[in-house]
């Protein structure tokens, strides 16, 4: 089998006038976790389902899993898990009820086995006969990650899977991502949680249809070339005041805020230095920092133009 997983090239997706997706074109690895930024609009959920074969693109070619994404769609599909942003299994069935329903459409020999197997997987042990609309948001998304493995899928495909999920069930389920990818299961996730991107073998971030950079993590903040400074400012309303004037001054391309701190970024070292030196006063403390993923995921939403119009 190759190790590459998804390979294509020049994908473009309309919907009437808009295009959602322009020229884009990539290559994933088996038993990679790759990762999806960008605003919201941005055509991230439309390209992963173009990479599997869900969507058929107006432009492009490729393959997925060694299939044709135009002429092997539906071998594709066969072979690919999918996990939405919304929970898609029946509210009103048991945990065990809706994994032996799920392994049934798929065809499964033994479905209540399976089911089993999957509950045990995924520490559903003694909420098998709860109802799935009791679920809290952390166990639902076990219970739909587990539908979605049932069939030993070879990608597995996760739309901001961990959306309004507490901290400790995101880390769990990320502990269960890269077990599964361990054993060579290719995942494709879109999410806009920088502590999620930062667990990706490899990211993209596409913005209104454009794909912008992609990389290791490592490589992205490289690759985005920002110096930045930290400033703590002592006070809610000096820090407002502070970003505003800020962002004003040539030379600086970002400022964020960070509690009771700014960060403030810019593409020319030298540019930056000067645009901040007037700020450099009694009471405000400077430091230099790292540019974090964060600040590139910002700035480059700062640069990205809206394509709706």
């Amino acid at each position: 089998m190759s190790d590459v997983v998804i390979d294509v090239h020049g994908l473009t997706k309309r919907f009437g006038d808009r295009t959602v997706v322009r020229n884009l074109s990539m290559k994933v690895k088996r038993g990679s976790i790759f990762g999806f930024l960008g605003p919201n609009g941005s055509g991230k959920t439309t390209t992963i389902r173009m990479l599997c074969g869900l969507l058929t693109p107006d432009a492009g070619t490729g393959t997925c899993l060694g299939f044709d994404i135009l002429r092997d769609r539906n071998k594709i599909k066969r072979r690919v898990g999918y996990m939405t942003q919304r929970f898609s299994l029946y509210q009103d069935l048991s945990v065990r009820e809706n994994l032996e329903f799920v392994a049934r459409i798929y065809g499964l020999a033994r479905p209540a086995a399976a089911a089993r197997a999957a509950i045990e997987r995924l520490g559903l042990n003694g909420r098998e006969r709860q109802i799935a609309g009791e679920l809290s948001g952390g166990w639902k998304q076990r219970l739909a990650l587990g539908a979605c493995t049932l069939a030993n899928p070879q990608l597995l495909l996760l739309d901001e899977p961990t959306a309004g999920v507490d901290p400790k069930a995101r880390r769990d389920f990320w502990k269960e991502i890269h077990a599964l990818a361990a054993g060579g299961l290719t995942v494709l996730v879109s999410t806009h949680y920088m502590d999620e991107a930062e667990r990706c073998h490899e990211l993209a971030y596409i913005a209104y249809g454009d794909l912008l950079v992609r990389g290791t993590v490592e490589e992205v903040i490289a690759g985005a070339k920002l110096t930045t400074w930290v400033v703590n400012v002592p006070s809610g309303a000096a820090l407002a005041k502070l970003s505003e004037a800020l962002g004003r001054m040539p030379g600086v391309d970002m400022v964020a805020p960070f509690g009771s701190s700014l960060h403030v970024s810019g593409r020319n070292a030298d540019e930056l230095e000067a645009a901040i030196a007037r700020f450099r006063v009694p009471g405000l403390e400077w430091s230099s920092a790292q540019p974090s993923l964060e600040d590139v995921f910002i700035d480059l939403m700062g640069r990205a133009k809206d394509n709706y119009q």
